[in-house]
C-alpha cells in the first residue's frame, strides 16, 4: 500500500466516525463526542480533525478520479 491509500483509507474512518455522530445527534439528540469530552478544548479539536479528514477526503478522491488510476487497496 503506499501512502496515498493510507491516507485516503485514514481520512475515510475518521469522516465515517463523525457521520455516525452526526446521526446520533439527528436521530436521538446525543452527541458522543460531548458526552466522551464535555466541552472542552479537545472536543473542538476533535471536531477540526474530523472537518480536515473531510477536506482531505474529498481532495484525495478527486486527485483520485483526475489520475484515473486506480489504488490497489
Amino acid at each position: 500500500m503506499n501512502f496515498l491509500c493510507i491516507s485516503k483509507w485514514l481520512t475515510y474512518c475518521v469522516v465515517l466516525i463523525g457521520a455516525l455522530n452526526w446521526g446520533l445527534v439527528g436521530a436521538f439528540d446525543f452527541n458522543l463526542v460531548s458526552f466522551l469530552f464535555g466541552q472542552t478544548v479537545f472536543s473542538r479539536i476533535i471536531y477540526l480533525i474530523v472537518g480536515l479528514c473531510a477536506i482531505g477526503y474529498l481532495i484525495l478522491s478527486i486527485k483520485d478520479r483526475l489520475d484515473c488510476s486506480h489504488y490497489e487497496c
